[in-house]
């Protein structure tokens, strides 16, 4: 999670949590002290969100206040992007063909949406084929999924709250002020408690893989390209460190809490399983890794991150398969929200 200030460097992660200022940290027991200062700092506080957040019933949760930890920004300190700027795929040059790109496909109408734009903002309140749609990413999950906004005959909308679980980012919908998992579309404090969004398949790929399937597509620009270092990945190193960040929960046993998996549902396969067999199958469900994908926090320049491959997941053959939602996240993810469950390894 981002705020909108100038990078402060922990360690090798270039981050812009606002308890952290210039701390440099070296040996394993200092490390240990200021991440253990850095939770006290940040744990939940529900009255002094009731003056942030007026509007929200804070009655209604289905969640304990200590999973929630401040990311450091306040209230839409991450500002969504609620009048997208696209360009059809021809006009742009400015992108690797290797960057990451959330790819979505609705009613024929293609659109992608760069990940070296998504980091910064998180949320891009949309709409393509007739359908309002959300497409969220949180960088400290590597989690970008898709949602239908549209709920109980209302057109929700999203903004940021500033708020991690798992390290997970906490959104909120502007008609209602209740706040959501972004990794389970799920309704968590607030009179939206219980409810849950439809997820709409989307592919993260990269930008050659979909300008090969939608050449006719359209690309999401920044509508303000000095507002942000676009195409830097402020988490330099993050997803190689042996932990995750503004994380407190179980860590998963068998797999690196880092170790990116394929979540389809509540199932999981890792990535290096995948990249191994090039092709894994459940029943009628197939999933595919090939190379050609920049990983967006792996080096300050995302278009010079190390190559992490693109993941497709079909159910079905021939041209009878159809694109099944998926995530590619973090092992200690996946454990978090499904604990108990299965990572295939081999």
């Amino acid at each position: 999670m981002l705020a909108s200030g100038p990078p402060v460097h922990y360690g090798t992660m270039s981050s812009k949590y606002g308890y952290f200022r210039n701390i440099v940290v070296t040996g394993a027991i200092a490390l240990g002290l200021i991440f253990v200062f850095a939770i006290s700092e940040a744990v939940a506080n529900p009255l002094r969100w009731a003056v942030e957040w007026p509007n929200t019933d804070f009655t209604k949760r289905s969640i304990k206040w200590d999973e929630i930890l401040s990311g450091g920004p306040p209230k839409d300190g991450i500002p969504a992007i609620d009048s997208p700027r696209t360009v059809t795929v021809s006009k742009v040059d400015n992108l690797a063909d290797t960057e990451p790109v959330i790819g979505l496909v609705i009613n024929g109408k293609a659109r992608a949406y760069p990940l070296r734009i998504m980091t910064w903002h998180e949320i891009v309140n949309d709409a393509l084929g007739g359908v309002p749609v959300t497409v969220t990413y949180c960088p400290l999950c590597n989690s970008s999924i898709v949602f239908d906004r549209r709920l109980g005959g209302k057109i929700l909308d999203f903004g940021t709250t500033g708020k991690l679980r798992n390290s997970d980012l906490v959104m909120y919908d502007r008609q209602t002020e209740s706040w959501w998992q972004q990794f389970l579309g799920e309704g968590i404090v607030g009179v939206m408690t219980g409810q849950q969004l439809a997820v709409i398949p989307s592919r993260l790929e990269s930008f050659a893989d979909f300008k090969k399937r939608a050449p006719g597509g359209d690309v999401l620009v920044a509508n303000n390209p000095g507002l942000r270092n676009y195409g830097a990945n402020p988490y330099t190193g993050y997803d190689s460190s042996g932990f995750p960040f503004l994380y407190r929960g179980e860590m998963p046993s068998g797999i690196s809490p880092m170790i990116r998996v394929v979540v389809v549902g509540g199932e999981a396969w890792s990535m290096p399983l995948l990249r191994d067999k090039g092709t894994v199958t459940k029943g009628d469900l197939v999933l595919r890794w090939r190379p050609g994908q920049n990983s967006a926090l792996d080096t300050r320049t995302i278009s010079e991150g190390r190559d992490v491959g693109n993941v497709v997941v079909r159910r079905g053959t021939g041209d009878g398969a159809i694109d099944v939602a998926y995530d590619v996240t973090f092992a200690f993810v996946f454990n978090a929200f499904y604990p108990g469950k299965t990572i295939h390894t081999n």
